[in-house]
C-alpha cells in the first residue's frame, strides 16, 4: 500500500463507517493518546520499566498502526499530500544532515 494509498482508503473509510472526522484538535488529543500508548509499551519492552501484574504486552505493530491512522486522518483534513511531505523532508535531511550523523563522535 502507498501512502497516497492509505490516505484515500481512509478517507473512504471515515466517510462511510466513521461518519465523519472528529474535529482536527480532537484528532490531535487522540493522536497523543495513540502516541502514549505506544511509548508505554516500548519502555516497558526495551526500556527500564516492567508491565504491571496482569498487564499484557500489547501489539506494537497495532499500536504503531493506530498513530499512523490518526496522523493519516490529520493530514487528509488538513490537506496535506503526506507523500509530497515525506519526499520533502527527505530532501531537508539529506542536504542538512548529508554529514551531520557521520561526524557525531556520540554515534561511533
Amino acid at each position: 500500500m502507498t501512502i497516497e494509498k492509505a490516505q484515500q482508503d481512509v478517507d473512504t473509510w471515515i466517510q462511510t463507517v466513521g461518519v465523519r472526522y472528529f474535529n482536527e484538535l480532537t484528532n490531535m488529543g487522540i493522536l497523543m493518546e495513540e502516541v502514549g500508548e505506544l511509548s508505554r509499551i516500548l519502555v516497558r519492552k526495551y526500556g527500564e520499566q516492567s508491565f504491571k501484574a496482569g498487564e499484557s504486552d500489547k501489539d506494537i505493530a497495532d499500536e504503531m498502526a493506530d498513530v499512523l491512522w490518526v496522523l493519516i486522518c490529520l493530514a487528509n483534513q488538513t490537506g496535506v499530500d503526506l507523500t509530497k511531505a515525506l519526499e520533502k523532508n527527505f530532501d531537508k535531511k539529506n542536504n542538512r544532515d548529508a554529514t551531520r550523523h557521520i561526524n557525531n563522535e556520540k554515534l561511533k
